[in-house]
């Protein structure tokens, strides 16, 4: 793999003497599992106990994109010491966890979202996607796939009503089985960049990535007709370059993708209630019932979507609440951490001299 590193953490490895023969990116994780590649060398790697002892949360260990310093041990084998500051990371809400998060991947670029059309297709997931890419400071790009199903005037009538709900959206359109838009897609590609693929599962990613390969990597499901639901096929996080030497990375299918704490990706998601707000006759305006609701009124006129509207009521809701459950869960170790030192205190003060 030609290693071109990004600005970032090039400044980074300049400011702190670190050498490019030190650093690797994190190709595959699987639990805490790691295969690291450095150049040509590709290398199954732990943890230092330092890295472990110290995380504070999940999110603090290596994930894949990640660019981390290591120490080779022998030929297969190598020690992570150091994860490099992420310019970017895709996260969600850990899965029945309250206030924690999982990171998927980091130092991306750009973040495909693949729905199907047809079974598939959701704008409320959509924006969801879309709020968590915002969050991560990653560019999202729509992919609709499966257009071989639908006759081209139904896709082409999808692509206007996405456009009219979501302002400036970039979308491409493509079927694995006719290879029609794969071009385009190729065409977005620049070497050296980031790019993930996220959707639910049996939409296609899998087989986007095999086709953009140019051999069967993945193994790939499709959706079942009678559930209307994908089947779990990508259990882990992977890597992989293509030939323009561009970095494309796999997915798990993501049934929950919950979203964290940046209030401001839900403005940039729905940009059009976030240019409204300025009308709205009071600055702290809730948008549920105040009189002179600027966004309101425009539901009420139906210049905003009643869906865009509720489905972003629903993501604020959920993202205060991951925001106080992340305060609630701060103080309780703060209140745990006063009284371990207490009793190290005291216990210290109870030693005989």
């Amino acid at each position: 793999m030609k290693q071109q590193l990004p600005v970032s953490i090039e400044n980074y490895s300049k400011e702190n003497n670190i050498s490019s023969a030190e650093l690797a990116r994190v190709i595959t994780v699987h639990k805490e599992r790691y295969i690291v590649q450095s150049g040509n060398s590709v290398l199954k790697a732990e943890i230092t106990g330092n890295i472990r002892f110290t995380a504070q949360s999940a999110a603090d260990f290596p994930t894949v994109g990640d660019w981390v310093r290591f120490m080779p041990m022998d030929d297969e084998n190598a020690i992570i010491l150091e994860v490099l500051p992420r310019f970017s990371k895709l996260e969600r809400q850990a899965v029945g966890k309250y206030g924690d998060v999982q990171l998927i991947a980091a130092n991306v670029d750009v973040a495909f979202i693949v729905q199907a059309v047809g079974h598939d297709f959701n704008p409320n997931r959509l924006e969801r996607y879309l709020s968590v890419c915002y969050a991560g400071n990653i560019q999202p790009v729509l992919i609709l796939s499966k257009t071989d199903l639908v006759e081209e005037s139904e896709c082409e009538q999808l692509i206007v009503e996405v456009k009219k709900r979501i302002k400036n959206s970039k979308i491409i359109a493509l079927s694995n089985a006719t290879k029609e838009g794969l071009d385009i897609l190729r065409n977005e590609l620049e070497a050296f960049k980031t790019y993930c693929f996220l959707g639910s599962s049996g939409v296609g990613k899998s087989t986007i990535i095999n086709n953009l390969l140019n051999k069967e990597v993945l193994e790939t499901r499709s959706i079942s007709e009678s559930t209307s639901k994908g089947r779990h096929t990508t259990s882990h996080r992977e890597l992989f370059v293509l030939e323009n030497d561009s970095i494309v990375i796999d997915t798990p299918g993501m049934r929950e993708l919950g979203v964290t704490d940046s209030a401001d990706a839900l403005e940039i998601t729905f940009d059009a209630i976030s240019d409204l707000t300025s009308d709205c006759k009071f600055s702290d305006c809730s948008h549920t019932n105040e009189t002179g609701c600027a966004v309101l009124a425009a539901v009420e006129s139906g210049e905003l979507s009643e869906e865009a509207y509720e489905n972003y009521l629903k993501l604020k809701r959920e993202q205060e609440h991951f925001s106080s459950t992340v305060y609630e869960k701060r103080q309780r170790d703060k209140e745990f951490g006063k009284m371990i030192k207490s009793v190290l205190k005291e216990k210290k003060r109870s030693k005989p001299q």
